[in-house]
């Protein structure tokens, strides 16, 4: 039997290139039209592999080889357009988004690679940004808020 994955992600790739998918119903409703069948778990993950964001427009690709410079630039966007509330707890910068808006934040701020920020994990509207410590998280929401 041959693995299903790469036939379903560069079907997913092609679709979210097409500009015109906005949810994720919407995507796996154009998947299933192809014949290509996926549980919403496999369907997130594929996303989140490939580097996929949700913005208020719809899903894009997020180019995960550009130079850091152009990684800074979309994570400004996507904080500019999504993040309502930072707070510091510990060693914990947290975001709040409207619904649906952490992955975007996440994964841009995972791109954007900055050497202070120890990993990210995103619900649907709350980001918890992991920092070596107290004073590391201040410094990284202010970074975030000057942005």
């Amino acid at each position: 039997m041959t693995n299903p994955r790469p036939k379903r992600r560069h079907a997913i790739l092609r679709l979210i290139a097409s500009g015109s998918i906005r949810t994720q119903e919407e995507l796996s409703s154009a998947l299933e039209s192809e014949g290509i069948h996926v549980s919403q778990t496999t369907l997130s993950r594929d996303l989140r592999d490939l580097g996929v964001v949700k913005a208020a427009e719809g899903y894009h690709l997020l180019d995960r080889a550009v130079p850091a410079i152009r990684g800074e630039r979309a994570l400004a966007r996507v904080v500019a357009e999504f993040v309502v509330e930072s707070r510091t707890a510990q060693n914990l910068v947290v975001l709040r988004t409207p619904p649906g808006g952490a992955n975007a934040v996440a994964q841009c701020l995972d791109v954007a690679d900055w050497s202070d920020v120890i990993g990210t994990i995103a619900g649907d509207d709350t980001i918890f940004v992991a920092t070596p410590d107290a004073s590391t998280a201040r410094q990284v929401r202010e970074r975030l808020e000057r942005l």
